[in-house]
């Protein structure tokens, strides 16, 4: 069998890996493939910018990141851009903190018992359909324009998608697993708490993540309508003055902390639910 294997060998030798083959899975990694994406975007956006094909409303990139800079620095309503990011990441910590307190076992008493689904599913199912930017005017008028209303509206856009994921994360679980336990003489409170639980977390911190990416969409919302804090209140003030330099580094900062968050999201996760399967690929 040895002396097939080495005139195996002779016949069909193994190839050492080419330049092109090596140059092949550089351009096939990931990291390749990340970097070629972000490098095409920001060559493209200054591109229209150079060329004024969306006119003056436009800034470069460069430009953005002149005006982030400058505002380090440089008060603006009496406040840095330090300032301004902490008031709007105050507010949906606020918020989204609250929201996912009373929505997470709300969803998931609503999942485990028929009379609580009975009483609360058909006022959410009516509340559910209903966009967070249109409770801005009416929070307002119950709330006034300080800090209150604000966080009500992060609380209203956060608490639809934790009760959702919580609810269906217990309503998904596979029915066989309780059988399990019973087979084994577990009582009620051990389905709940070996096989409940521990099945619906991952779904439950999707909610979080998704929760939490509506919380930015609304303080943004809130505060273009009335602050004079936070960086909604830097988006509006660039447009007031007619400077697409301010509006995006706005957005640019939104953009980043909401990036930051996620990630940071998505470590916790990993963290308490180390059984969750991840789908393979990029």
């Amino acid at each position: 069998m040895e002396d097939a294997a080495v005139a195996n060998e002779c016949v069909n030798p193994v190839k050492p890996e080419t330049e092109r083959h090596v140059l092949l899975r550089i351009i096939q990694s990931r990291w390749t493939l990340y970097f070629i994406s972000v490098a095409g975007f920001f060559l493209l956006w200054d591109f229209l910018a150079a060329n004024k094909i969306l006119g003056n409303s436009l800034a470069r990139p460069f430009d953005v990141m002149v005006e982030i800079r400058r505002l380090m620095t440089h008060r603006l309503a009496g406040l840095t851009l330090w300032g301004h990011a902490w008031a709007s990441f105050r507010r949906v910590l606020i918020g989204w903190s609250i929201a996912s307190v009373v929505a997470i076992p709300l969803g998931l008493f609503m999942a485990l018992n028929d009379y609580v689904r009975a009483v609360v599913k058909p006022i959410f199912d009516l509340l559910k359909p209903m966009p967070p930017i249109a409770w801005i005017s009416i929070s307002i008028l119950w709330l006034g324009i300080g800090e209150t209303s604000k966080v009500f509206i992060i609380m209203v856009g956060t608490f639809v998608p934790c009760l959702l994921n919580a609810y269906n994360g217990v309503r998904l679980v596979d029915p066989e697993l309780y059988d399990v336990i019973r087979t084994l003489g577990g009582r009620r409170r051990d389905e709940i708490f070996q096989i409940c639980f521990p099945a619906a977390l991952p779904a439950i911190f999707a909610g979080l993540q998704i929760s939490l990416s509506m919380a930015w969409m609304c303080v943004l919302a809130a505060e273009l309508v009335s602050a004079r804090s936070g960086l909604g209140f830097l988006i509006i003030s660039g447009m007031n003055s007619l400077k697409p330099s301010l509006i995006l580094a706005g957005m640019v900062v939104i953009a980043v902390i909401a990036w930051l968050s996620s990630v940071l999201m998505s470590y916790v996760e990993k963290l308490l639910c180390p059984w969750r399967r991840d789908i393979g690929g990029y």
